[in-house]
């Protein structure tokens, strides 16, 4: 099968070429919003390929993946040579992200649409999205193992949050310096050197410099499901975070401590600081809730019935 889809979210997308189809991925000389190609920093199989405007607009294409508004309002059709997302073309649009607003008044900018498939990546998603006839399905995230690295060796808690001064409340950014009185923290991520942070670095890297503090700390509030939280647990790394959103389903009780009392987070992130042991029981267990749930096999066969019946 061939697949037309824009690189949007690389840990998601990372995941989903490795899947047994040929992904076509626009790229524009710049490299922009309107066509990233393939990514730069994660590895990708050779199944997917860069395609310009022109190579796309002749491309014989089976499913077109979409994940922002713009593709469904133009962008696509453009890059189709003119035909249409669900109509001329098979479709599904893949909805990322928790609603963000008053929520109980939003609805989803493809409510309504009986020509195409909305997925949603939790559950917690799909509740609290308002879609109205449009037909929903959740697959649920996986990802690519990126093995049991975890040494705990640095007395220390790992964050990993992306643009943290720019969404703030939304990535629990001001919780950290309350927390960060119980142990020291690192952050990580897309422009976290604007709080002090080590700034984005190569996934590869980051991994290793994850697994190598005592525990993974997830502040944020409001976000579908952090994947550094899905892949700090791939790693055997011990869990704290907020009982906000899926992560409550995500992480169990013996992975890690889950609450919304700041003083419960601290707490246990001063105990597996102090208890090296408590820290790999509880990352081991980490690690074997998400191969089990947030797995990649299990993750491109969902995504293979789905693209499958789509395509039909």
């Amino acid at each position: 099968m061939r697949i037309l889809l824009w690189h949007v979210h690389g840990s998601w997308t990372t995941a989903f070429v490795r899947g047994a189809h040929e992904y076509l991925v626009p790229v524009v000389p710049d490299r922009g919003p309107e066509g990233r190609g393939r990514a730069q920093t994660y590895a990708w199989p050779q199944s997917a390929i860069e395609v310009t405007p022109a190579e796309a607009a002749e491309a014989e294409v089976d499913v077109v993946v979409l994940q922002r508004p713009e593709e469904l309002e133009g962008l696509a059709e453009r890059w189709l040579g003119g035909r249409r997302p669900g109509r001329d073309v098979p479709a599904v649009y893949v909805e990322h992200s928790s609603p963000q607003g008053r929520i109980a008044e939003m609805r989803h900018p493809v409510a309504d649409r009986s020509d195409l498939t909305l997925v949603h990546v939790t559950h917690f998603n799909r509740l609290f999205w308002d879609t109205g006839s449009t037909p929903t399905r959740v697959v649920e995230h996986g990802i690519v193992d990126p093995g049991h690295r975890y040494t705990g060796e640095l007395a220390r808690a790992a964050v990993v949050v992306n643009e943290p001064r720019r969404r703030g409340r939304v990535t629990g950014t001001d919780l950290l310096p309350r927390l960060n009185g119980s142990v020291p923290l690192d952050v990580f991520g897309m422009d976290s050197e604007a709080i002090g942070g080590h700034g984005d670095i190569p996934h590869g890297e980051l991994h290793v410099e994850m697994a190598r503090r005592r525990a993974y700390l997830h502040p944020i509030r409001w976000t579908s499901l952090g994947l550094a939280l899905l892949e700090a647990m791939h790693l055997g790394m011990p869990i704290v975070a907020l009982a906000t959103t899926e992560v409550p389903e995500a992480v169990p009780a013996e992975a890690g401590i889950v609450s919304n009392d700041l003083e419960v987070l601290a707490a246990a992130l001063q105990r597996l600081i102090e208890d090296p042991e408590e820290a790999h029981e509880r990352g081991r267990a980490a690690r074997a809730a998400a191969l089990h749930r947030y797995g990649l096999d299990r993750f491109l066969s969902d995504w293979d019935d789905l693209l499958a019946e789509v395509a039909a």
